[in-house]
């Protein structure tokens, strides 16, 4: 696996505990349409023995779908950064090692802000609420989640989230100067967000205590930072 590729996956672990805080509260959402039914939209039953795995298996179909869009949506905003890159290092002639400097050192303030060392990222997550305001309103068409449509809808919209973590990653996908790659490296992110939001759509409330816990978000955080500075001496190595 690409280097790239597997650091954008770890880095979508490390930030599992964010990633529940700003994400988790989808779960009701995705399942607020099911306890009456085992069946979508109208053919509604009551529900008894029979009908309980269906509902189970509804609401499977829902968050996995769901992680779908939000996790398609990661991609293809990366590939929009990855070809905004390739088109900064051809026509302005910035060197993709100067991105990877950039993306480092978002590294670093990513791991600052998980630790709550620094909420510089507080700043950049501003700015894409601008943009926000304009998807949101979208959100409000796919409630209630009661439909496989609408769970992709849903997740396809919250992809745009407004997340310093999303934005931290996404600075690999510039520094990427591809399409392709930073297509490759959002989704690879979004893998790694994956196991710790379905375990808690699962109702694993113990996994989810674990990852919100301070000190764990500290360690990792730690993680981060680290793996920040040494991608930065790196990239530093290659400039310079």
């Amino acid at each position: 696996m690409n280097l790239d590729l597997f650091s954008a996956f770890i880095i979508g672990i490390l930030g599992s505990g964010h990633c529940i805080v700003m994400c988790g509260g989808i779960t009701t959402m995705l399942t607020s349409a099911l306890p009456q039914s085992n069946k979508y939209e109208n053919n509604q039953i009551p529900v008894n023995n029979q009908t309980v795995p269906s509902i189970a298996k509804s609401k499977t179909t829902l968050v996995v779908l769901y992680n779908i869009g939000r996790i398609s949506s990661y991609a293809f905003i990366g590939a929009i950064v990855g070809f905004s890159g390739s088109i900064a290092a051809k026509n302005i002639g910035m060197p993709l090692a100067g991105l990877r400097l950039i993306s480092a050192t978002f590294m670093i303030l990513l791991g600052l802000y998980l630790g709550q060392w620094m909420m510089w990222l507080n700043r950049i997550e501003a700015l894409g609420k601008h943009l926000w305001r304009y998807i949101s309103p979208l959100a409000s068409k796919a409630i209630p989640v009661n439909s496989p449509m609408k769970a992709l809808t849903l997740g396809a919209i919250w992809g745009w989230l407004p997340c310093g973590l999303v934005y931290s990653t996404l600075t690999w996908a510039l520094a990427s100067g591809s399409v392709y790659t930073g297509a490759s490296i959002m989704f690879f992110f979004g893998l790694g967000t994956l196991p710790a939001l379905l375990t808690l759509s699962i109702g694993f409330s113990s996994i989810k205590n674990t990852l919100t816990k301070p000190s764990f978000k500290k360690a990792m955080a730690l993680v981060l930072i680290t793996f920040g500075i040494y991608s930065f001496i790196v990239a530093y190595h290659q400039v310079f």
